[in-house]
């Protein structure tokens, strides 16, 4: 007969995209239901549960890594290994990795049940009949899955293989997990998904992200609605005038992968350069003290010298507030794996590089065209003594100084001078501690 430990502490550890974070939150607030003590950190846990990526080879071998430590840090806990990854690499990679359960994508809600029998040799059971523990995770925002999967077919990406087709959650049930979320005081909620724009079209519901929307700003009061990607195709005046109502954040990250036609075309994305500029276009003309952040693949295969450089044309007109670079990174099960004119990793690197550059320009440059001006931050836990860390509506980090608690409220914050990634700020009636530093170079 099998010998039963006790189950009372699961580390949670994520990679990946908010999608990811939403479905980490979920699963501590089941353990936590079942009466775990649920942490980010790893060492001394019962359970470590690793909610793995695979949107490229760098991603693999975090999640490889991440059950490696865990099995050095505490080598009596039950290691999980589920997410992307898993979904991605087939049967049962985390036996090979060194876990001791693997689960994909679909089989998350199962996974609380299959610790608990595993660990107690019982199925998990509500701490108290009738009670719900709080829906904020371990963040101070709160992470809703509005669907999940993708029926596109872009040729670098693996994500419909391993988070399957669309499959929108209905707006009623949206609306009432936001309503526990601003019951359990949280000041923000952040909707995620693998296709945002797409939400409802399986339902064969038409401008569902709009009537979401609606529905939300109607049937809540929590102050910030966050949205964590849409397309250039998603962006139509229709959807951008309800961000007249200030509780939409006025933050949108729309990537872009290419600026060059022929290589959006080999990408099989769904737009053009031409309609990319003018959705951002659209967005800064509708939306005031609006970011853009996107994502761009550097060295896709086939790529010329001279469509990176329509990519660095196009990168530089837009003004990013912030580029997130992703080397192409070859996923078997996806088209692009089987084009020929692969790059070499040196020209890919250099591609790269040029683009990170850029974006952190960019980024230093928009973080300056803050500074004066006084933005609402919500202020998350402090990571260091005396120091609170938050972000405005349009998701620039700030920094101030401060001996008072600012945990989980929203402030009127002066940004006077940049810090790195950073920003400096005061906020407004506050009394704070003397600033030190605040002349960093950016």
């Amino acid at each position: 007969m099998a010998e039963h430990k006790p189950l009372r502490t699961v580390a949670i550890l994520t990679l990946g995209c908010k999608l990811n974070q939403a479905d980490s939150d979920a699963l501590a607030r089941s353990f936590a239901a079942a009466g775990c003590a649920v942490t980010s950190t790893e060492e001394g846990a019962d359970a470590v549960v690793i909610n793995s990526c695979t949107v490229t080879h760098v991603a693999d071998s975090k999640a490889r890594q991440l059950v490696r430590r865990a099995r050095r840090s505490s080598p009596e806990a039950t290691v999980v290994l589920t997410g992307c990854y898993v979904d991605s690499a087939g049967p049962d990679p985390g036996i090979r990795a060194g876990a001791d359960l693997a689960l994909a994508n679909r089989a998350k809600p199962d996974i609380v049940d299959a610790v608990f029998r595993r660990r107690t040799g019982e199925s998990a059971r509500p701490e108290a009949a009738g009670e719900r523990p709080p829906l904020r995770g371990l963040r101070s925002r709160a992470f809703v899955k509005i669907q999940e999967g993708c029926n596109d077919v872009c040729a670098f990406c693996i994500v419909p293989r391993v988070r399957g087709r669309e499959d929108s959650r209905p707006i009623a049930e949206i609306v009432a997990e936001a309503q526990q979320h601003e019951a359990a005081g949280a000041r923000e909620i952040v909707l995620t998904g693998t296709q945002l724009g797409h939400y409802g079209r399986d339902r064969g519901w038409e401008a569902g992200p709009r009537r979401l929307l609606e529905a939300l700003l109607e049937r809540t009061t929590i102050p910030r609605i966050r949205l964590s990607s849409l397309q250039a195709q998603d962006i139509f005046p229709g959807l951008l005038d309800l961000w007249s109502d200030r509780r939409l954040c006025p933050h949108f990250h729309l990537p872009l992968q290419s600026g060059s036609d022929a290589v959006l075309k080999r990408m099989r994305r769904r737009y053009t350069s031409a309609r990319y500029r003018s959705a951002v276009e659209m967005i800064r003309s509708e939306v005031a003290d609006v970011a853009i952040t996107t994502d761009v693949i550097a060295g896709f295969p086939g790529e010329t010298e001279a469509e990176h450089h329509e990519t660095v044309v196009l990168c530089r007109e837009a003004g990013f507030a912030a580029l997130h670079v992703f080397p192409y990174s070859i996923r078997q099960g996806t088209s692009a794996a089987l084009l020929g004119a692969q790059l070499t990793p040196e020209v890919k690197r250099a591609r790269a590089d040029e683009l990170i550059a850029l974006g952190r320009e960019s980024g230093r440059a928009f973080r300056r065209s803050l500074l004066g001006s006084t933005h609402d931050v919500l202020w998350e836990e402090p990571s260091e003594p005396g120091a609170w860390f938050g972000l405005t509506p349009n998701y620039q980090r700030v920094r101030v100084d401060s001996q008072q608690s600012l945990a989980n409220t929203i402030t009127p914050t002066r940004l006077h001078a940049p810090r790195g990634d950073l920003i400096q700020g005061d906020v407004v009636g506050l009394e704070t501690d003397a600033y030190a530093d605040i002349g960093m170079a950016v």
